[in-house]
């Protein structure tokens, strides 16, 4: 492949492994992962509200990793109630899980720049070899999407099996309780998954580069050399 194709080429996935980073780090500040509604159960059973009686009793909720919002209602109209999860949530969530999935985005982060920094390195410099050359482009677009894979996994665990969502409706809740009435997944969650096939679409980008994949075998050109010499 010419060279000034391979440079467009490295060019291409730097930019789009920069936006990936940009676009992770906002999405961690935001609280759009999750939207949802929740049911007061306890206040529609109390008056055995059904049809559009319910609706007085279904309010807003909408969280990110750090914090988030969410409309209390049980008939008597909504309360806006904003809450944060260190430390105020931390000994009613899975805490690993959740530490885990702002690690991992941390880490996405970070890669996701250090693999840009190298597939410019690439295309307007000298790259070294090893971790500077295509070795190192096909390791930093693996990690950054295996990173992005992990975020989903957990967080989906953490939201669905978990039942974060009904956590956080039901916190300093004495009296009433709170069940998730419909619940899905914000853009910032999205965002993720839109990094991971970028990181995947890099290193099919290095592949077309004219690179070859990691620990793949060359071909035996020996074989070949040993039959022509026969002929002779």
């Amino acid at each position: 492949m010419p060279a000034q194709q391979k440079k467009r080429i490295f060019c291409t996935a730097g930019v789009l492994s920069l936006a990936c980073a940009l676009g992770t780090a906002a999405a961690m500040g935001t609280q759009l992962w999750v939207r949802g509604t929740t049911l007061c159960s306890t206040g529609a059973l109390l008056v055995n509200a059904t049809g559009p009686e319910l609706r007085k009793f279904i309010g807003d909720i909408q969280y990110g990793l750090f914090s988030g919002q969410r409309v209390r209602q049980c008939g008597l109209g909504g309360r806006p109630f904003q809450f944060s999860f260190f430390p105020d949530l931390l000994r009613i969530i899975p805490a690993s899980i959740h530490v885990s999935v702002i690690l991992f985005c941390a880490v996405l982060v970070v890669f996701a720049l250090v693999g840009a920094g190298f597939f410019l390195l690439n295309a307007f410099g000298s790259p070294y070899e090893t971790l500077h050359g295509p070795v190192g482009l096909y390791l930093w677009s693996f990690i950054c999407c295996s990173c992005g894979c992990l975020i989903m996994i957990l967080f989906s665990s953490e939201v669905k099996i978990h039942h974060l969502s009904e956590k956080i409706a039901n916190f300093k809740e004495g009296t009433f309780v709170f069940k998730t009435h419909s619940e899905q997944f914000g853009n910032s969650f999205w965002t993720i998954l839109v990094c991971s096939l970028v990181h995947f679409l890099n290193a099919l980008l290095i592949r077309f580069a004219g690179f070859e994949f990691p620990f793949s075998k060359p071909k035996d050109s020996g074989t070949i050399t040993g039959a022509v010499d026969l002929m002779y």
